[in-house]
């Protein structure tokens, strides 16, 4: 590290992935600091101000430690949660105390104490980030975004390559919109990837997680959508759908989830649906041709919903929607109505007769299915 770089402040907005390099860096600055009893982590996750001062006191505390046996001591402060845009780090005696920790990280003597800053979140337009930019070993995770599409291919595309693996055709995005954002579970997904084809006999042989492998292994929960239930209805196929629908009782299952999973994936054939009939998009080989330019037209009549919903077809993963509409013969607009409607009386009817879930689904698939 050089000399002016006193420190090492590793941040970011996803605090697994800042935790994660955050033992990486620690395990390489342990190696230089053979005495286990010169080392000390000090936890800086903060519920607030005392919590906060509490953090600082005990960092100082570490710091200022003389080795019992001479040599070179290792601090790490971890999981620091106080340096957010929160109701905590906004507080007037929490900025006074990054203002002492900053003091402290300015008197650390980088010959005697390697110290070493994890924290997530962090609002960098503030002072103390832009500072520890400047002079510490800096590394932030992940960009400025909030866990977008990019980052979190990133993040999978990393662990791939770690692992010796790649990603064929389609099959990064199908993670990403099984998964969500969540860096967690796409970092153990493709684990649990690539160890699937590493043991079907891949030795010696690049493997590439392929879109079937995602498909068979990686569990939708990006929405909390029962999806084999909603993939079965959408296909047409009323013996797979009735089928779907016995499995997903016979486990325990409750009705209201599975109508949920329905009418959220209904609701974006819908505008798809219509768009097509209108003819401003148009369903291709490769998804949906022209959903970017239909955005730009109506996507302010969704003014202010920037959360991904199924009720904004532009808050959706384009290459989703586009494996939604072009994954089967998408049905007219006046079925998906239908269905809509269907979806309600059974809801409806569940309450009325909520020991006879099952018969209710199953009557409801067949009238949606058997006339379609």
């Amino acid at each position: 590290m050089p000399a002016t770089r006193k420190f090492t402040f590793i941040c970011g907005s996803d605090d697994f992935l800042v935790g994660r390099l955050g033992r990486e860096r620690h395990a390489a600055l342990a190696a230089e600091v053979p005495d286990e009893f010169s080392r000390e982590e000090v936890n800086g996750f903060a519920a607030n101000v005392s919590e906060v001062e509490s953090a600082v006191n005990r960092f100082r505390d570490a710091v200022n430690t003389v080795p019992m046996f001479g040599g070179k001591r290792l601090v790490w402060l971890k999981d620091v949660n106080f340096l957010a845009d929160t109701v905590t780090g906004r507080a007037e005696s929490t900025l006074r105390l990054v203002e002492d920790l900053q003091a402290i990280l300015e008197a650390v003597n980088p010959e005697e104490t390697a110290v070493l800053v994890t924290a997530a979140p962090v609002d960098r337009r503030r002072s103390f980030p832009k500072w520890c930019e400047k002079n510490a070993d800096f590394e932030l995770v992940g960009g400025d975004g909030d866990g977008g599409g990019e980052a979190l291919a990133g993040v999978a595309l990393t662990e791939a390559r770690s692992l010796g693996v790649s990603f064929g055709p389609g099959a990064l995005e199908l993670l990403l919109a099984r998964v969500g954002a969540n860096s967690r579970l796409i970092v153990e997904e493709t684990r649990k990837l690539a160890t699937y084809l590493q043991g079907d006999g891949t030795d010696g042989v690049a493997a590439v997680i392929g879109e079937a492998q995602v498909e068979e292994l990686t569990p939708n929960v990006a929405e909390g959508d029962f999806f084999e239930s909603a993939e079965a209805f959408f296909s047409g196929d009323l013996r797979w759908t009735l089928a779907a629908l016995n499995r997903h009782f016979f486990a325990g299952g409750d009705a209201r989830p599975v109508i949920a999973a329905l009418q959220n994936r209904n609701r974006i054939l819908l505008q798809v649906r219509a768009l097509l009939d209108a003819g401003e998009v148009r369903a291709g080989p490769r998804g949906l041709d022209g959903l970017q330019r239909a955005a730009g037209v109506h996507g302010a009549h969704f003014a202010g919903a920037s959360e991904k919903s199924s009720f904004n077809l532009f808050t959706q993963n384009p290459w989703y929607v586009g494996k939604l509409a072009g994954g089967a013969k998408l049905p007219t607009l006046r079925r998906l109505i239908d269905n809509q409607r269907e979806f309600i009386a059974a809801f409806e009817d569940i309450v009325r007769r909520p020991d006879e879930q099952d018969e209710v689904l199953r009557d409801m698939a067949v009238r949606c299915l058997a006339s379609a």
